[in-house]
């Protein structure tokens, strides 16, 4: 997703049609959410140290109401209940309807609604939303925005703050040669950068807006309901988006690594290289 020449003096858009549907459906999924946020909720055990909660199922059929009624044709592929739809167009809408739940679950206010089509490896539209800020973090083809409200503004990557967001949950599939713990240990990021942790993907919308410098995570992440729609955002916004070892995203070895700016990048790129060539 290519960043327009210069995106400040850009007008605000009218999403393309896929675009305004995302929002819709991320919005959607996200006043469920907030509606049940601090009240008693009930924990669907997936596997050790990971549930989901009745309200992420609610957000999740409130998504698929709003994409069913507008794109009967397309696929559509949630985190909790499944795939599902014909898929005769060759679209497939992914789903994170609360990605933190386990912070959601303990009532801190740091939750995401993720909603992306694709067609093959093509995203065509994405949004995030955060539910409690009442914020939606949206792609197209051509640029990324925030709104608030009913107002859009264009969204600025920016390095100043030096803040960069480090995904500690498992998978590791590099645990052998990489390990986030082990590039917050290093001095060279400590001398760098300081670490945050949100532990939910609103943090790639952070980064495209300018709140963050960074992010790095492990894990194998093509077709991810959890971080399509945050990686389309830093590539429609102008991040630098890459591999660990800085190549193409989905290509081997995985990972990800999503800076404001080629200097936060490549700085971030030498450090993680010590553990991969070490």
């Amino acid at each position: 997703m290519p960043r327009p020449q210069d995106k400040n003096a850009a007008a605000a858009p009218d999403p393309g049609p896929d675009a305004a549907v995302a929002v819709a459906a991320a919005i959607a999924g996200a006043a469920v959410v907030r509606a049940r946020f601090g009240t008693a909720l009930q924990r669907i055990e997936k596997a050790p140290l990971d549930f989901a909660t009745d309200a992420d199922v609610a957000a999740e059929r409130a998504i698929l109401d709003v994409l069913r009624a507008a794109r009967p044709g397309d696929g559509y592929q949630g985190e909790e209940l499944g795939e599902s739809g014909a898929g005769r167009s060759g679209r497939r809408w992914l789903i994170d309807p609360l990605c933190g739940t386990a912070n959601f679950a303990v009532t801190t206010p740091l939750t995401a609604v993720n909603v992306a089509l694709c067609a093959g490896d093509r995203v065509l539209a994405a949004a995030s939303a955060d539910p409690l800020a009442g914020e939606v973090f949206w792609a197209d083809a051509a640029a990324a925005w925030l709104r608030r409200g009913s107002a859009d503004q264009p969204l600025t990557p920016a390095a100043e703050s030096r803040l960069v967001e480090v995904n500690l949950d498992p998978p590791f599939p590099n645990g052998e040669v990489f390990r986030a713990t082990a590039l917050l240990a290093s001095p060279g990021f400590a001398a760098a950068f300081r670490p945050r942790v949100l532990s939910t993907t609103l943090a790639l919308a952070w980064v495209a807006a300018g709140r963050r410098a960074a992010y790095v995570t492990d894990g194998r992440l093509r077709g991810s309901v959890h971080f399509t729609a945050g990686i389309a955002l830093c590539q429609a916004a102008g991040c630098v988006v890459t591999g660990l070892a800085g190549q193409p995203v989905h290509a081997a070895p995985g990972g990800l690594v999503a800076a404001a700016d080629e200097p936060t990048h490549a700085a971030l790129l030498e450090l993680i290289a010590r553990q991969l060539d070490g």
